[in-house]
């Protein structure tokens, strides 16, 4: 599946939602500039997703405690959505409020970016309690389906239970919670921090036959995408997981100059003329 830039905002809607019931499970990685995006793309994957944690590290804060702006996503979005052919889907945290209202704005505004797609969260932004009460969390997924309903193009709306990686370590809850934002009208059902197969198996069945996204790249899970296709995931993405890849190679690279006083690293760095060749 090949897009071309003449494509409107709907149809990458729609092929956006038809790579979720199509054969098999798609991969859409997590850039955080256009640069990325644009490095992605060219690798032929078929659609993309930001990541909070990779724009809160380019802006020098810190993610999950509400550091980075509902402006600053949404720009960071509107770029990436840019700089290629691609459906874009967006991490759009706890929808930037605690109440439903917030959501359903979230979800309005960042379709004018371009999107096509986007997640809600059932988190506080307070690390000393971090997951929303249940009820609250459900009538969030709520507004924020109506609101993508409202638009006249495909919306895929991801609604994310994240118990697991805030110290939770509650599957049944975590279950619970996705059953009940499928129940909700979500489109797709996250939970991350899943560690076992098993556990990926049980979310499936558990809210089918609503696709499941799962995010690799964690440390905690060493499957391949062919364990996943077999446990009935649809999705993967990345996550943080590339940025941190690029940010830690970065930093070894800056502290070998620092307390070696050498440049080994550049041995190893891509060449300028290969990236530079992508960006024309």
């Amino acid at each position: 599946m090949h897009l071309q830039q003449s494509y409107t905002q709907a149809e990458k809607g729609e092929i956006f939602k038809k790579l979720h019931y199509a054969e098999g499970l798609f991969v859409a990685p997590n850039p955080w500039d256009a640069g990325s995006a644009k490095m992605l793309a060219s690798l032929g994957f078929k659609a993309l997703a930001t990541t909070s944690a990779g724009l809160a590290f380019s802006l020098g804060k810190a993610d999950g405690v509400s550091a980075v702006s509902r402006e600053e996503t949404l720009e960071n979005a509107r770029v990436i959505v840019n700089a290629t052919e691609l459906p874009v889907s967006a991490d759009l945290e706890n929808g930037f409020g605690g109440e439903p209202a917030a959501c359903a704005e979230t979800i309005l505004l960042a379709a004018g970016t371009g999107l096509v797609g986007g997640s809600i969260e059932d988190t506080t932004g307070n690390p000393e309690d971090p997951i929303l009460p249940f009820g609250l969390a459900v009538e969030r997924v709520k507004a924020a389906v109506q609101a993508a309903r409202s638009l006249p193009f495909n919306f895929t709306l991801t609604a994310r239970a994240e118990n697991l990686i805030y110290g939770k370590p509650d599957l049944k809850d975590t279950i619970n919670r996705l059953v009940a934002f499928a129940e909700a009208g979500a489109d797709v059902l996250f939970a991350p921090g899943l560690t076992t197969i098993e556990e990926v198996e049980a979310v499936v069945r558990a809210v089918a036959p609503k696709p499941v996204n799962v995010v690799m790249g964690l440390s905690t899970a060493k499957f391949t995408l062919s364990d996943l296709e077999r446990a009935g995931v649809k999705r993967v993405s990345t996550g943080s997981s590339l940025a941190r890849v690029a940010y830690g190679s970065f930093l070894r690279a800056a502290s070998e100059i620092m307390r070696e006083k050498s440049f080994a690293f550049a041995v190893e760095t891509m060449p300028y003329r290969d990236i530079n060749a992508m960006f024309k």
